[in-house]
């Protein structure tokens, strides 16, 4: 890990500050199973539902016709999967930012993973990169995993339980850890292509 983060400099992670939890989610269930570029165009369709609001709290989007949400591109499964966000916003399952500060990772894993559509993964990056938690290691993220795998020389990348023991030597600064795997993952991306 020490010739890797030698190699790639001081980490530089940006956290999306000021993002709320239910607008990571909203943004996180767009963008799932997508090519960036249709999901962002899915989201600039929605947004463009509610203008003179910075996001659409949750009110509005419950009060959103089904075949108006599906018109910006949303699947069924998806549209229904952001009713269930906007709902548990409201009843508040899915916390404020504030809120959201006072609660530990697992706890946070464990209530948002109840909203449909939200898994382990999800709220890791929410962890991650809304709340800015420096001790998260997503064990079942394939660039995490392959970043590991690449560092060591492995034939095969380690299992998600494998890699969570050895990420214990890495704690309180697995997110951190995690950083470096992914630009290692990145690093095995560009040796690959053709002409690199």
């Amino acid at each position: 890990m020490a010739a890797l983060i030698g190699r790639i400099g001081p980490c530089r992670m940006v956290r999306e500050r000021g993002r709320s939890p239910y607008r990571a989610l909203m943004h996180a269930i767009s963008h799932q199973q997508l090519h960036g570029n249709a999901a962002k165009a899915i989201m600039g369709r929605f947004l463009a539902l509610y203008p003179g609001v910075d996001f659409p709290p949750p009110e509005l989007v419950l009060a959103t016709e089904t075949g108006v949400l599906r018109a910006c591109g949303f699947s069924g499964s998806k549209i229904a999967a952001l009713r269930d966000i906007c709902e548990r916003t409201l009843d508040g399952t899915v916390p404020t930012s504030h809120a959201a500060s006072r609660l530990s990772d697992e706890a946070l894993i464990e209530r948002l993973t109840a909203v449909r559509g939200v898994g382990r993964w999800t709220v890791e990056m929410l962890l991650i990169f809304t709340l800015g938690r420096p001790d998260v290691l997503p064990v079942d993220d394939f660039g995490v995993r392959e970043g590991y795998r690449l560092l060591h020389g492995l034939e095969s990348q380690p299992r998600p339980r494998e890699l969570a023991r050895i990420g214990e030597r890495w704690a309180p600064y697995r997110t951190t850890a995690a950083w470096y795997l992914w630009r290692s993952a990145d690093a095995g991306k560009k040796i690959k292509q053709p002409g690199a």
